[in-house]
């Protein structure tokens, strides 16, 4: 059976709709994720304060591992991430054991919360501000503990966001090397645009290890700049990622993947490979109820469907099916009763 281990920054969204009047007051983007800063660190006040608030699991890392558990068979994912003794971890832990994932959180010897994120939803577009919390504290020792050096043994893919390099390179280059060392595969995910432009060190560090990178047009444009292509072609952009160097343990050719919402996701793997392009099922815009987390849900189903000895193309479809199936949900959830997508 495959085993599957994600790590990444477990966070409770705080959903409202029609948020155009918080984009406005915050001078939010309508669709981007950023940190939250001075300026906005009031915005969770105020939403529960003018709004109906609707509570989800979030956390990118732990949106994909949920994805991933849904495709695969009971037992097959862990999560990783660091959360508070509290009522919000509580929400998550619940979340997770309902997708049949398990959560082998650390909790945080600091006083900060677990991490929240406000999802201010206006039409089809997501802007989420997030206060990480208690997910800043994680520490590299949680990765030697008994119970969690057995789930890095077991792990055939190991996955990491983007989102976590801001605080956790040291633990993320770890689980890499690790990974590397021992044959695994390490896949990537950048998240987010600020991610790829302003940590781009922490990037270069740990990509020599990154089997999968996976990200969408916005986030690979965003890196293309910051490593100075000189295209916005997300096509060219894929395969001078997949060409830049590997770490010498790592035997595999790297594969990016980048998605671009109701466009052609686009795939290159291996050096000199040729770009692909996958073209995404259309739905109609009356069957799109919201996008949070469909990114995430595609990354699950690809890595549940590659990690299930399918092939590239079909670990494409299969993502494509989990995040078509993700938006004609409320927020990063999943059907129920259980849709088989691995059919």
């Amino acid at each position: 059976m495959p085993f599957v281990l994600a790590v990444g920054n477990p966070l409770l969204d705080m959903q409202v709709r029609d948020g155009e009047e918080v984009l406005s007051k915050y001078k939010l983007k309508a669709n981007d994720a950023i940190l939250v800063d001075d300026e906005r660190r009031d915005i969770y006040d105020y939403v529960r304060s003018k709004y109906e608030i609707r509570y989800v699991a979030g956390g990118a890392g732990q949106n994909t591992a949920r994805a991933a558990q849904y495709c695969l068979p009971p037992n097959s994912v862990s999560y990783l991430g660091c959360v508070a003794a509290d009522a919000s971890a509580d929400q998550l832990r619940a979340a997770n054991e309902k997708e049949g994932l398990k959560a082998a959180y650390e909790i945080t010897k600091t006083k900060e919360p677990t991490g929240s994120c406000a999802v201010v939803i206006t039409g089809h577009d997501r802007s989420m501000v997030t206060l990480l919390g208690a997910a800043e504290t994680f520490t590299p020792d949680h990765l030697k503990t008994e119970e969690v050096k057995r789930l890095i043994d077991q792990a055939d893919f190991i996955y990491q966001e983007g989102f976590f390099l801001t605080h956790g390179l040291e633990s993320a280059l770890l689980l890499a090397k690790t990974a590397s060392s021992y044959g695994k595969t390490h896949t990537l995910n950048l998240s987010a645009p600020f991610v790829a432009q302003f940590f781009k060190s922490q990037i270069d560090e740990l990509l020599p290890y990154v089997d999968i990178l996976f990200c969408n047009d916005d986030e690979a444009k965003a890196f293309a700049t910051a490593h100075e292509f000189g295209t916005e072609d997300v096509a060219a952009i894929a395969y001078k990622i997949a060409q830049l160097p590997r770490a010498s343990t790592s035997s595999k050719p790297r594969t990016v993947v980048i998605t671009q919402g109701s466009k052609a996701t686009v795939v290159a793997s291996g050096e000199g490979a040729k770009t692909q392009t996958h073209e995404v099922e259309p739905l109609k815009p009356e069957q799109i109820v919201d996008t949070n987390g469909a990114g995430d849900a595609f990354c699950g189903g690809f890595i549940a469907a590659l990690a299930s000895g399918q092939s590239l193309e079909r670990a494409v479809e299969v993502g494509h099916r989990m995040g078509r199936m993700c938006v004609q949900q409320n927020g990063p959830t999943f059907a129920y009763p259980k849709q088989d997508v691995m059919a």
